[in-house]
């Protein structure tokens, strides 16, 4: 029966104008409004946290069309599976199939969907709550747009949450203290499900108070709310003591996030984040680590495995700090967003076929094995950018020795 649903099934948005918190692609001139308005789906991948709106993004699309819609799991679903939604679209002329956990699909599964997409027997629409761009196959990626979803706001949150105690799909009635609501919003950390069923057993409590969200909420959840402090404001105070040095900050904000009960490898993602970001060259090891602990505490789980995060936030925090390897990508963004089209010098082109040959592609290309003289006098950056310069090293730790070797480089460059 539809009163036995949870709340946050209850009050999926039915349109994109009832989706909160995705402005950039809901909005007048979001791609997915745009899309629904010229009845044109396109494959794609929606990924974001949880509780963002994926899957009700996907089934409003699917309406919108007026295609039949099926939601698989790619945790559950494999190869067969796929052939049996291939039958069924063709029977149906053509069907939106939702893939959650899009991610987990391996090299076999991807490429069983291609000729489907290509042909547009299938629309594909993913959802994953990690980085797609890791564990797609480039051919699918090909064939995809990949959309991100932001947490919702403190401020999404609150009118979500005043909803649910007015409509009637959801608690009208139910009695509520507008500083218990507030509090919930915080807690949820931009996760509209979790709102809205902690909502539901705050409200079958009784009322809505603050008592009843601190327990509807959990001791060990609400930990993290204790004094104010939000999740994000301590992962931030960990990353930050990571990045100043501070060992035994590091350690006391690991603590209490693993103490109030937050994903460990959430934290361990962010370990990894820490050692390519503020730490990267100068200790090229603090990778190889951060990566290790995090595989570690998946082969051990809690309360083993914790040791391995230990162990990578001490290294962190006491590892030499560089952020040359952050800079000049934010360069080369820049660069390559203000020169977007700059053509590649054909010395340095593909010349798989005659025509391409003819045309001059790899003409004049110098092998550094070799010819190493040839080769540092050859053109490697496009007309127009030729005195691009975007990595500069520091003199932390290693990082002392590639900028040895890079001022040496540039140096023979310049002469040549």
């Amino acid at each position: 029966m539809r009163e036995m649903e949870p709340l946050a099934e209850r009050l999926r948005p039915r349109s994109l104008d009832e989706v909160l918190g995705q402005p950039h692609l809901t909005g007048p001139k979001g791609l997915l409004r745009r899309m629904l308005e010229a009845k044109r789906l396109s494959s794609m991948v929606l990924f974001g946290p949880p509780g963002t709106g994926k899957t009700t993004l996907a089934q409003i699309l699917a309406e919108g069309v007026g295609k039949p819609f099926l939601r698989l799991s790619a945790v559950e679903a494999g190869v067969k599976e796929v052939r049996a939604v291939v039958e069924r679209a063709r029977r149906e002329g053509g069907l939106v199939l939702f893939l959650d956990e899009v991610h987990r699909f391996n090299r076999t599964q991807q490429d069983a969907l291609l000729p489907h997409l290509e042909s547009g027997l299938l629309t594909l629409i993913g959802a994953t709550a990690e980085n797609p761009a890791f564990e797609l196959t480039p051919a699918l990626r090909s064939r995809l747009r990949f959309f991100p979803l932001r947490p919702l706001s403190e401020e999404d949150l609150l009118a979500l949450l005043k909803k649910a105690l007015t409509d009637p799909r959801g608690l009208p009635g139910t009695s509520f203290e507008e500083e218990a609501l507030r509090l919930l919003a915080q807690a949820a950390g931009g996760d509209a499900r979790f709102a809205l069923n902690t909502l539901e057993l705050a409200a079958s409590l009784g009322r809505v108070d603050a008592s009843s969200v601190k327990e509807a909420l959990g001791a060990e959840r609400f930990a993290m709310d204790r004094e104010g402090d939000q999740f994000y404001d301590l992962v931030s105070a960990l990353h930050k003591s990571l990045r100043g040095n501070h060992v035994d900050a590091s350690l006391y904000y690991l603590a209490r996030l693993l103490k109030a009960g937050a994903d460990p490898l959430y934290l361990a993602r962010r370990l990894i984040r820490v050692a390519v970001e503020d730490v990267g060259l100068a200790d090229p090891l603090a990778l190889r680590l951060a990566v290790a602990a995090k595989e570690a505490y998946e082969a051990l789980g809690s309360p083993e495995g914790e040791l391995a995060l230990v162990e990578a936030t001490v290294y962190l925090a006491l590892a030499p700090k560089s952020n040359s390897l952050y800079t000049a990508w934010k360069k080369a963004e820049e660069a390559a967003g203000a020169h977007p089209h700059a053509p590649v010098p054909l010395n340095l082109r593909n010349a798989p076929t005659g025509l391409q040959r003819a045309l001059g592609h790899g003409k004049g290309y110098a092998y550094y094995h070799e010819d190493k003289e040839g080769s540092f006098a050859q053109r490697y950056l496009p007309e127009g950018v030729e005195d691009l310069l975007l990595f500069e090293a520091t003199g932390e730790g290693w990082e002392e020795r590639v900028r040895e070797r890079l001022k040496a480089l540039r140096e023979r460059f310049r002469r040549s």
